[in-house]
């Protein structure tokens, strides 16, 4: 984590690496796939690890490698395509998102620290009882409940953290700077959902907009100079020829 100023505040914030996505996948309620969603592709990896339906099934987007593949449920998928490109700037800034990662593993742990449970008293007769979960069930049944509380392994596992707030976005390097912590430890993989219109190419479109308005300015200076050129030229008188002139002295 780090911090940024926000205003006057300074706020603890996540930066997130986030894209740019490429979508490798369209399903809709119209085919066999019976519902919308869109597979999203992300990062790279060596192709000698990647399976060659896999490969068949990336190429089919132009995309070469990806290491991570996540399925997105939309409510229509009409105006997306195979080869769509998602960048950070999907979101803006203030956007209400949840973050959806593997939480840190934390090896076999006692119920004091993986249940948060208080403990037994220190004191009157008490011995190496301090941490200790107590009763696990009654005398009757004679079997231990399934769901019961007790040691063993911690973390590992899925963990959503709703309502947290986009506090930046670095459009050029594709991070979201998102306030709080969000699961998962440095370089894990998480996947972010919010409300709104999801936008495609919008900053390469930015790029190709700018690189042609570059290009129309160049030929503007082009055709401005040469219409300088043009009229700085002086035009000269036409120079009558030894033949053109002895024919006007014939018809004389």
């Amino acid at each position: 984590m780090t911090q940024i100023w926000s205003g006057d505040k300074v706020v603890a914030v996540t930066p997130v690496l986030a894209g740019p996505c490429q979508i490798t996948q369209v399903k809709n309620k119209a085919t066999k796939d019976g519902y919308s969603a869109l597979q999203l592709a992300y990062g790279e990896r060596k192709l000698k690890n990647i399976k060659k339906p896999q490969q068949g099934h990336f190429k089919k987007a132009n995309l070469s490698s990806a290491a991570f593949v996540k399925e997105f449920r939309v409510d229509d998928t009409a105006d997306f395509k195979i080869g769509d490109i998602v960048f950070a700037d999907t979101f803006k800034t203030g956007d209400k998102i949840n973050v959806t990662g593997t939480s840190k593993g934390k090896g076999f742990q006692g119920v004091v620290k993986r249940h948060h449970f208080h403990g037994f008293r220190a004191t009157h007769g008490n011995k190496d009882q301090e941490r200790m979960p107590g009763s696990i069930g009654p005398k009757g049944p004679a079997h231990v409940f399934k769901g019961m509380r007790m040691g063993g392994r911690m973390g590992g596992e899925q963990v959503t953290v709703t309502n947290l707030t986009v506090v930046a976005v670095d459009m050029e390097k594709n991070i979201l700077f998102i306030a709080g912590a969000v699961p998962g430890s440095i370089n894990g993989f998480i996947t972010i959902k919010g409300e709104g219109e999801l936008l495609v190419n919008t900053k390469q479109t930015l790029e190709i907009k700018e690189v042609t308005e570059e290009v129309k300015e160049e030929v503007k200076e082009e055709v401005k100079a040469d219409m300088v050129v043009a009229e700085e030229t002086p035009t000269e008188a036409p120079v009558e020829t030894p033949l053109e002139i002895s024919k006007e002295e014939n018809k004389n």
